[in-house]
């Protein structure tokens, strides 16, 4: 999943600013592999204020009190510049010794096959990483030879979870005697309903991975778990044209016929999207969790809540993006170190009170009746095997083919069938390149 957290211009700023730096740090090249290096470099594109954001800022401040006289220099980097740039970065000498990266076959697992990342297997072991992420989570940090997920080596770590859900207005809802649906049906009951009123039910950013995102939950709707390791894991080959995403591309253009979803919102960014359902202007909005602490700050006018895409036993979502630790990283011991520190219960309480999803947290240390709903959901999801990933996993520049096919459903230019005629060829091309 693709997330905007700073422009390519500034973005690009910091890249040469990053690239023109030299690393500070001293590796002996021994088998404690800088375990002696007076300087940690760490970059990762949290907002400060997030839930990530204020458990590393902990896990930063614990990890300098346990290590006098290392030096921790932390660089806040954009997600698109780390998301566009990483090969070069990472296969230069100015490589981070630690960095938060974008988890799936496209991202971790291409640098993982290009041998740009440290093998993680035996640390995760050691430290006991690997005991505290159930299997589905830990799909996301292995990667094969082909840069596959699923299995092989571990090459990076996560510390949190994520997933899609629905979100809602409560005072909305009230003032149109709308119940919270359980099932697909009333779900789209529910939105009739408000566009009888001359409410638009959903807020969507069609011009980023959200809108995607519906697709796929639809397309989730009529799927089981063989059909998920089919697309993400290459397992067995997969029929765009069958039922599961013939009817996610069919129901959403009628969702945007039926009018609950604005033929506007093709051209809608994500940030635009949430910031229309904090101002309260629409009654739903369907996305990540990474907008549940934001929600809690920001939303002061009216109550809200969230609830699981009706109906469905597969949702998007995963791990969180990984810590992973370059191979020409010059303090890998000291990385090691501080990916331990972000699983250690203070600051996986930090998130979880925060608004964020921690995957070894202590239930008891979550204070807030919210956030627990939260972790909760998550690990409903997570502990019976309902982690789908994310539509735009499976293939390099998958995003902005899946962007483009969905705009196209919102602005009527390709009808379902030519849309996922569309998305289809590129997947297949690089199951093509992959031999398979």
């Amino acid at each position: 999943m693709v997330r905007s957290r700073m422009s390519l211009a500034a973005g690009a700023l910091l890249l040469a600013a990053s690239l023109g730096l030299t690393a500070c740090s001293d590796d002996s090249g021994s088998g404690d592999e800088g375990a002696d290096a007076k300087t940690l470099t760490l970059w990762h594109y949290e907002g400060p204020t997030s839930a990530m954001g204020v458990a590393w800022a902990k896990a930063i401040e614990l990890f300098k009190a346990s290590h006098p006289g290392v030096e921790v220099k932390f660089e806040a980097k954009g997600f698109e510049q780390i998301q566009q740039n990483a090969g070069m970065i990472l296969n230069s000498d100015s490589a981070p010794d630690i960095l938060e990266y974008n988890k799936g076959n496209a991202t971790a697992g291409l640098l993982s096959k290009q041998g740009l990342l440290t093998d993680l297997t035996e640390e995760s072991g050691k430290r006991g990483w690997d005991k505290k992420l159930s299997p589905s989570l830990q799909t996301t940090t292995k990667y094969d030879d082909d840069g596959i997920m699923g299995s092989g080596k571990t090459f990076g770590v996560p510390n949190y979870g994520e997933y899609v859900m629905v979100y809602y207005n409560k005072d909305l809802f009230a003032k149109h005697k709308v119940a919270v649906p359980t099932t697909l049906a009333e779900f789209e009951t529910a939105m009739d309903t408000f566009v009888k009123a001359g409410v638009t039910p959903l807020s969507v950013g069609g011009a980023e991975y959200p809108a995607q995102q519906i697709f796929y939950e639809l397309a989730l709707s009529k799927a089981n778990r063989a059909f998920v390791d089919d697309f993400q894991l290459y397992k067995n080959k997969v029929n765009f044209q069958g039922p599961e995403f013939t009817y996610g591309a069919q129901t959403f253009a009628d969702w945007v016929k039926k009018g609950f979803i604005a033929k506007n919102s093709a051209g809608i960014k994500a940030e635009d999207m949430g910031t229309a359902f904090t101002q309260g202007k629409f009654p739903i909005m369907i996305s990540g969790s990474w907008w549940y602490g934001r929600f809690a700050s920001d939303i002061k006018n009216f109550q809200w809540g969230t609830f699981l895409f009706p109906g469905n036993t597969l949702h998007p979502g995963s791990s969180g993006n990984l810590w992973v630790v370059p191979t020409k990283s010059k303090a890998k011991s000291l990385a090691y170190d501080f990916i331990d520190i972000t699983m250690q219960p203070e600051v996986q309480g930090l998130l979880g009170n925060n608004g964020g999803v921690p995957v070894a947290a202590d239930s008891a240390q979550i204070t807030d009746a919210k956030n627990k709903e939260l972790i909760d959901n998550f690990a409903k999801i997570s502990s019976s095997d309902g982690l789908a990933f994310y539509p735009d996993w499976p293939a390099p520049g998958y995003y902005d083919v899946l962007v483009g096919g969905v705009q196209g459903l919102i602005n009527g230019s390709k009808t379902p069938q030519q849309m996922l005629d569309e998305v289809a060829k590129p997947y297949q091309d690089n199951l093509a390149d992959l031999g398979k």
